[in-house]
């Protein structure tokens, strides 16, 4: 997507420069201050931008093909406080939630930014008056099955059956997942699937490693869930244990498969991996910058 200034949009369109930004400013979408056009929040809901140029300063762009008669509403808008109060959780806990699906990430002057994964899903990132990002959401997170599936994952609650049931994971049969219920508890609460699975879980936060347990693989069209995520190095981990099953080898060739197309960060665990899993995970982990102290 080519984002191009106002000026440009103008006569991109054959419309008169200074009526469109007037025509912006009467929509709410851009407003001026010294002598400076600047972004509103409906302006960068609209897919508006800030850049910077050296000589000129910091000037808004948008994308080339943005429908100038969008209709915005930042009312139906939601910040993470919202979210969290939709399901009896902190901004915090929704905040993190959220990171570990990779759809935001912690920014180095505070708060967070948002990643493409997060923007395809309905996310639009704003900046506090201290200069630190945060971000918004669309209203329809609250039915996102990836959102809800991890709400659940994270407090043992179903928030909402309809949905969940609706999330049928391609590679992730409901046979396999009834027949392997997440009756283990973590040390951190997390329900997981086996006993493997519990240590791989134990190991990473008795070590301190922010995680996250079944995770939808981001911005593909299947619906696939891996077994953990870890944001430090966006990295996840597959634990393969049933490799004498045909239709469960079946499912492992496709699922390395997306792995590999779509250039995941991959950690593969087995039984043999867990036998050792005090030598082995670190070593696996520091390969992608995840370091054990």
């Amino acid at each position: 997507m080519k984002l191009i200034s106002t000026s440009a949009l103008a006569k991109e369109r054959g419309i008169d420069s200074k009526q469109l930004f007037q025509d912006l400013k009467s929509r709410g979408w851009i407003y001026k201050k010294d002598d400076q056009w600047n972004l509103t929040k409906e302006g960068k809901m609209a897919g508006g931008e800030m850049k910077y140029n050296p000589k000129y300063g910091e000037y808004v762009v948008w994308p080339n093909n943005m429908d100038l008669n969008k209709e915005i509403r930042s009312n139906e808008t939601l910040s993470s406080t919202k979210i969290g109060q939709e399901f009896g959780i902190s901004a915090q806990r929704t905040n993190v939630i959220l990171a570990e699906l990779g759809w935001i990430e912690k920014s180095n002057i505070g708060g967070w930014e948002l990643t493409k994964y997060g923007k395809r899903n309905g996310g639009f990132e704003m900046e506090a008056q201290n200069g630190s990002p945060y971000v918004i959401w669309d209203k329809r997170i609250l039915q996102n099955k990836s959102v809800l599936n991890s709400i659940d994952a994270a407090t043992g609650k179903s928030y909402d059956d309809s949905a969940m049931n609706s999330a049928k994971p391609v590679y992730e049969t409901d046979e396999f997942r009834k027949k392997h219920e997440a009756k283990y508890r973590t040390q951190d609460g997390h329900r997981v699937r086996s006993r493997a699975e519990a240590m791989i879980d134990d190991y990473l936060y008795s070590n301190g490693v922010a995680h996250a347990y079944e995770r939808r693989l981001p911005g593909i069209d299947e619906e696939v869930i891996s077994d953990f995520y870890i944001p430090a190095g966006k990295v996840f981990i597959e634990f393969w244990g049933m490799e004498d099953n045909e239709k469960y080898k079946e499912r492992k060739k496709r699922k390395l498969e997306i792995y590999a197309d779509n250039n995941f960060n991959l950690i593969e665990m087995n039984d043999k991996d867990i036998e050792a899993i005090d030598d082995v995970l670190p070593r696996k982990l520091k390969k992608f910058g995840v370091n054990i102290i």
